[in-house]
């Protein structure tokens, strides 16, 4: 069975947004990825000062828990942003709109918070996504066992 996800951009009585969809739902496994920060595979922080270098590294660490979880931005259902400064919003946006291409966005919201587990980390981003209940993690071809939770620690 594939994941099949519907996305409203406006429901009755609300107004559209271009940046979510404010209603996404569909079928398939659950997988809840940890909130993400702008760690490399060594566990450096990449671009501190610099949201836009943070922003692209989110994703980038997003779409690897994704794929561990045999899933992809297409599958992603509602995304969570923790900023200490709603000022980095646009360039979370636009690595946002990168990773997600063509797909639909998802339902999200957006925190400004004081700080983060670390004083140069500027975003961390969390996400909750509906995978078809034969796909393969990390891209393997093989099929999985159904799953009802998957959930990918954000390595802190």
């Amino acid at each position: 069975m594939s994941a099949h996800l519907t996305h409203v951009s406006a429901p009755d009585g609300i107004a559209a947004s271009p940046q979510y969809s404010h209603v996404v739902w569909g079928t398939g496994r659950f997988v809840a990825i940890s909130g993400q920060c702008a760690f490399d595979a060594s566990g450096a922080v990449v671009g501190a000062d610099d949201p836009a270098a943070q922003a692209r590294q989110v994703f980038a660490n997003l779409r690897r828990c994704l794929a561990a979880a045999g899933a992809g931005f297409e599958d992603v259902v509602k995304l969570t942003y923790f900023v200490t400064d709603v000022a980095h919003l646009p360039a979370v946006r636009a690595a946002r709109d990168e990773a997600f291409g063509a797909a639909p966005l998802p339902a999200s919201s957006a925190v400004q918070v004081a700080a983060l587990v670390r004083p140069e980390l500027l975003i961390e981003i969390e996400a909750f996504a509906l995978v078809p209940e034969d796909a393969a993690p990390d891209g393997s071809g093989a099929a999985t066992a159904p799953v009802r939770l998957v959930a990918v620690d954000g390595g802190r």
